[in-house]
């Protein structure tokens, strides 16, 4: 059987291969105006046969040697233009009013700018510590506005903002951000920038807490809010017994000092969470007892059972004896026990113009201070020896052996008034509040009595304690009330912690702190911070436990 010759496949000699996105056989290409074929150049870069002849190069679809082969309506028309936005039209009154607005609204000008930073050209590529700067990997010079914008963005990212802050700063621009503004405005959009700039230079130009200025909260009797930081002198510990433990009195100066029985006067600054140490100031002639600040806060008193004591200037960083045999007889005398006098009592008034101490047999001397101290104005006598000194106001309160107060006018010299501590239970401790609310009066038996203000008025001859407090089992050492006379510490160093904490309006001591477990130890000092954020208690292992009061701000 013969062999059939192989068929072959008819091919149409002018079908050819068509490039792609031509149109295929089933459109018909004459169907087509010279627009569309024009349009389909374009789009799928086939060659338009009545613009320019065929060519298998896409290249040269749309550009020979150079030169634009698109028609000629397209030719100087840019991409840019080939698409058109409907937008409504522009008043341009209200442009020209709006523009003063993004002005104001902008950031505040710097105080001063580097023009070298205009021409400064940094290398990201070449160091290792800046690649992480680069947004592209191929990227390497920048300028340096620009590098300057790429290091602030990278400790942003490494330290967000605080959610204090951001608080912060939504309570001081909140009312301000919300408003929306309208064209008639715009007269007023330069006064409303200008208030609220202060605003934010005031919280960014102090160090204190942004929570100092707000309303003062009513405290609750019974649950105390309170928690434990870091020791206050963990960076520089003490080798003995706290003597003496106070806050700066101004609340934008966060400084606490101490003074221990190694005659040595230490700083801190106390932030909540590493209270660095300042300075520590050594004394080897005097056993310091009892230090505290100048009312003014630019200085410390520094006493102890010597006729002389020491002042130390923290502005200048000097400190200055007193000469020996100044209180006169009481202190100059040749008999044994004059010798042995003592300023471990003292007080500073109010203004900080006027020193009381006590000295022996009931004396109490006046010291003007409005020199820098030295100069002894005048004394007054009790019947009995001085156990401790108030003042309130211009007026200053005594507290004698034989349990009785003592008001004195100390411009005149005389006493106005006389009573007797409710039991006479062994008094020896006077402290007061700074409005002249509440009095307090401390005895060995560990009964604090609380007066209210007609004991420290002249309204009643002889006043009754609102209560008295029998928490304690000691002699009462410390007595200590916060700025806005809603918290009383007392406390005994006889005893292990022998420490309470009373919510004076109710007279009430809280229940939930100090517990069993609360290692205070012999407290010896208490006091409060200008803002009572805080509260420190020293104690006779050279301790100083720092403890925050959450009802009155946050860290």
């Amino acid at each position: 059987m013969g062999k059939h010759a192989r068929k072959k496949q008819k091919t149409s000699p002018s079908e050819e291969a068509q490039p792609l996105g031509a149109t295929s056989g089933h459109h018909d290409e004459t169907a087509k105006d010279e627009e569309e074929l024009r349009l389909e150049s374009y789009l799928f870069g086939v060659a338009d046969s009545s613009a320019a002849g065929p060519s298998d190069d896409f290249d040269t679809l749309l550009f020979d040697n150079g030169t634009d082969t698109r028609p000629s309506e397209f030719r100087n028309i840019g991409d840019d233009e080939l698409f058109a936005i409907d937008e409504p039209p522009v008043d341009p009154s209200s442009s020209s009013q709006n523009a003063p607005t993004a002005t104001n609204s902008s950031r505040k000008p710097s105080a001063w700018t580097d023009g070298d930073d205009a021409t400064l050209e940094v290398s990201l590529a070449n160091d290792k510590r800046r690649r992480k700067l680069r947004d592209v990997l191929a990227e390497d010079n920048v300028a340096g506005r620009d590098y300057e914008r790429r290091l602030r963005r990278q400790f942003e990212k490494i330290n967000p903002t605080p959610e204090w802050a951001t608080n912060a700063r939504k309570r001081l621009h909140g009312s301000t951000a919300k408003r929306r503004r309208t064209p008639t405005d715009s007269g007023t959009d330069e006064e409303s920038a200008e208030e609220k700039e202060p605003g934010l230079d005031t919280l960014l130009s102090g160090t204190g807490s942004v929570l100092a200025g707000r309303k003062a909260r009513v405290l609750p009797h019974g649950t105390l809010a309170i928690e434990r930081l870091r020791d206050a002198n963990l960076s520089a510990k003490a080798e003995g017994e706290i003597k003496a433990v106070q806050f700066h009195p101004s609340p934008k100066v966060p400084v606490l000092l101490t003074a221990s029985s190694d005659r040595r006067l230490r700083l801190y600054t106390v932030d909540g969470h590493t209270n660095p140490h300042l300075q520590t100031l050594h004394i080897p002639s005097l056993p310091v007892t009892n230090a505290m600040f100048h009312p003014g806060g630019t200085s410390i008193l520094l006493t102890g059972p010597r006729p002389f004591y020491y002042t130390y200037d923290l502005q200048t960083g000097t400190t200055q004896r007193s000469p020996r045999g100044l209180w006169g007889t009481t202190f100059s005398g040749n008999t044994e026990a004059a010798r042995d006098g003592s300023m471990e009592n003292c007080a500073f008034d109010p203004t900080g113009s006027v020193l009381a101490v006590a000295g022996r047999r009931g004396q109490v001397h006046l010291v003007d201070w409005r020199a820098g101290g030295g100069q002894v104005v005048g004394s007054v006598k009790m019947n009995s020896g001085a156990k401790s000194l108030w003042w309130v106001g211009e007026e200053l309160f005594t507290l004698g052996e034989d349990s009785e107060v003592y008001v004195w006018d100390v411009g005149q010299r005389r006493c106005v008034r006389r009573w007797r501590d409710d039991g006479g239970y062994g008094s020896q401790l006077l402290a007061g509040d700074r409005s002249g609310k509440y009095l307090a009066i401390g005895s060995r038996m560990g009964i604090v009595n609380v007066y209210g203000s007609d004991a420290v008025s002249s309204s009643v001859d002889r006043p009754k304690p609102l209560k008295a407090l029998g928490n304690l089992t000691t002699s009462i050492t410390s007595l200590r009330f916060n700025h806005d006379s809603q918290l009383l510490a007392m406390a005994s160093d006889v005893k292990k912690d022998q420490m309470r904490m009373v919510h004076l309006p109710s007279l009430t001591a809280f229940s939930n702190w100090p517990t069993s477990s609360t290692p205070l130890g012999h407290v010896t000092s208490v006091d409060f911070s200008a803002g009572s954020e805080y509260v420190a208690l020293g104690n006779n292992r050279g301790r100083v436990l720092l403890y925050h009061l959450r009802d009155f701000g946050t860290l």
